[in-house]
């Protein structure tokens, strides 16, 4: 039988809609039994996570806790998280847990070999926490480009609360913009490290070299985690 995959989501709403999303459209499936049995937790109440690292903000690991064993109760076999910048409490949380955690880190890395990108520089787009905890850059395995300061002012920011706040569409152009700056840097590919900026990216015309969707890529793990291949 297979087992339950646990979601530990809210970070935000909509990502985590989205990764129910991805997972069922990328599980190979003929009719409703197929698929995987999951449950999401969603609490949009877990502190900003950008805020804790950046700002001495209120540590949201008490609330990733709550959220992970409301899901060991539940009987998840495994978890799941679709926010990135929740990975820089990746060791603690895996620590304090007997299930598997997969890494979205990870899972954005097999994005990248099966895209058929195998060398750096990529580029890569996240929240300023995300950023600034090198999340990817210590464990990728590729050179990271990432947008400047500016950039991430000007662009990335603000499109990832417009994101948040449902304005999705208004999201797509500074995205596309930052994106495009790493690409013309020398970036093979760009990984969107915040579960927000697939979204926004989606809401306009596909870019014109290899992304990595990191909601995707998490999903696309997860299927593997329960013993089948994704659709390609």
């Amino acid at each position: 039988m297979t087992q339950i995959l646990g979601v530990l989501g809210g970070m935000g709403p909509l990502a985590s809609a989205d990764f129910m999303r991805q997972l069922t459209l990328l599980t190979p499936a003929e009719d409703d039994q197929d698929h995987i049995p999951t449950i999401l937790w969603s609490d949009p109440r877990v502190p900003n996570r950008t805020a804790a690292r950046l700002a001495g903000g209120e540590d949201p690991l008490p609330a990733l806790m709550r959220g992970i064993r409301g899901l060991e109760a539940a009987g998840a076999g495994a978890i799941a998280i679709p926010c990135n910048t929740a990975h820089g409490w990746f060791d603690a949380m895996a620590a304090q847990t007997p299930l598997p955690i997969l890494h979205i880190v990870d899972a954005a890395r097999a994005d990248l070999l099966r895209q058929g990108v195998t060398d750096g520089p990529i580029g890569l787009m996240g929240t300023a926490g995300t950023l600034a905890m090198r999340l990817y850059q210590e464990r990728i395995g590729f050179e990271c480009l990432t947008p400047s300061e500016e950039e991430m002012a000007r662009l990335v920011t603000p499109a990832i609360g417009a994101v948040k706040a449902n304005r999705v569409a208004d999201a797509y152009a500074p995205l596309a913009e930052a994106a495009r700056l790493l690409r013309a840097r020398g970036a093979k590919a760009v990984v969107l490290g915040c579960t927000e900026i697939p979204l926004g990216i989606a809401a306009g015309p596909a870019l014109e070299f290899p992304v990595v969707d990191t909601v995707a890529a998490l999903a696309r793990a997860a299927i593997e985690w329960s013993g089948r291949q994704p659709v390609q």
